[in-house]
């Protein structure tokens, strides 16, 4: 198979897929080694960059995606349905974070981390899909891990978790703060640490 054809059903796969494949998977339906076939997704990565292409293809901690160019959007919304798009609050990005860099961690891993019950949080972030359950800690009660997933990397833009910026203490510390902010602010308007009303 030469090259213009391997690129040919390596584009096909990842048209049809519609969601990142794993370089190993590729490799294996091309028939073709890890190396080659990654080689080939590069060249196809800067062709497809270029000004007159309306898709990219992008990498996901090792897999590869067929996606829409952010600039194409415009366009897209006069034609499509407007995709929903999630708002991430302060304390929806706080409790994210954490995950993020600590992963795998409970629940209460994070809320010790926080300060405040992250029930609401957790679950707003499961219901967007950008965490997910990754196991079970081996503890009493088993409590869930949870983990980034794939659509977490797609919607911060970056290829992998060695991509997020590195954490100071002083960030931590200003994490602690808000939470601490947040607290005070639910007791004084008579609410709950999750913003339900007592």
């Amino acid at each position: 198979m030469n090259i213009n054809k391997l690129e040919a059903v390596v584009e096909a796969i990842l048209f049809t897929m519609g969601e990142a494949v794993e370089i190993e998977r590729l490799a294996a339906a091309v028939e073709h080694d890890e190396d080659t076939v990654r080689r080939i997704i590069r060249s196809m990565m800067t062709r497809y960059d270029q000004e007159d292409r309306g898709i990219h293809l992008i990498e996901l901690d090792g897999s590869f995606q067929l996606c829409t160019k952010p600039e194409m959007y415009e366009y897209l919304i006069k034609i499509a349905h407007i995709p929903k798009k999630h708002v991430l609050t302060d304390v929806l990005l706080e409790t994210l974070s954490i995950i993020a860099y600590k992963q795998p961690i409970t629940r209460l891993e994070v809320e010790k981390i926080r300060g405040v019950s992250c029930d609401h949080a957790v679950n707003k972030l499961v219901e967007y899909g950008l965490i997910y359950e990754v196991g079970r800690l081996d503890a009493p009660g088993r409590p869930i891990l949870f983990g980034t997933t794939e659509e977490f990397l797609r919607y911060f833009g970056i290829e992998s978790l060695d991509d997020l910026p590195i954490l100071n203490q002083e960030t931590i510390e200003d994490f602690r703060e808000e939470a601490e902010k947040e607290v005070m602010y639910e007791f004084e308007k008579g609410g709950d640490t999750d913003g339900n009303i007592l």
